[in-house]
């Protein structure tokens, strides 16, 4: 039986958590501007949002975004590392380590 298999590497997992961190930051972005253009519709279902998000739930959530955005940052420039410099693909696994270690 022929097919893909995934191992569990560093590139497979690299590649996974920067396409999970982008659909997040999208979705908080999205949310975002949907939530702030309530402004011009009802200021009281603005204020009541904003109300929503002083709660520590949300709090955490903040802390979750700000560490997503961190590593979609430090993967991407990666990335970049990896199809624009000549020893990228060679550096592969030490390049994923460097970025779990500065995020």
């Amino acid at each position: 039986m022929g097919g893909t298999l995934y191992r569990g590497r560093e590139g497979m997992w690299s590649w996974v958590l920067h396409r999970i961190t982008g659909v997040a930051i999208f979705f908080f972005l999205l949310v975002h501007v949907l939530d702030t253009a309530l402004v011009t519709v009802s200021p009281e279902a603005y204020n009541a949002v904003i109300g929503a998000y002083k709660t520590p739930i949300m709090g955490l959530g903040e802390i979750a975004l700000v560490a997503a955005i961190g590593f979609h940052a430090l993967n991407g420039l990666r990335i970049i590392l990896i199809d624009f410099w000549s020893k990228g693909t060679k550096l592969q696994k030490p390049l994923f380590w460097t970025v779990i270690v500065l995020w």
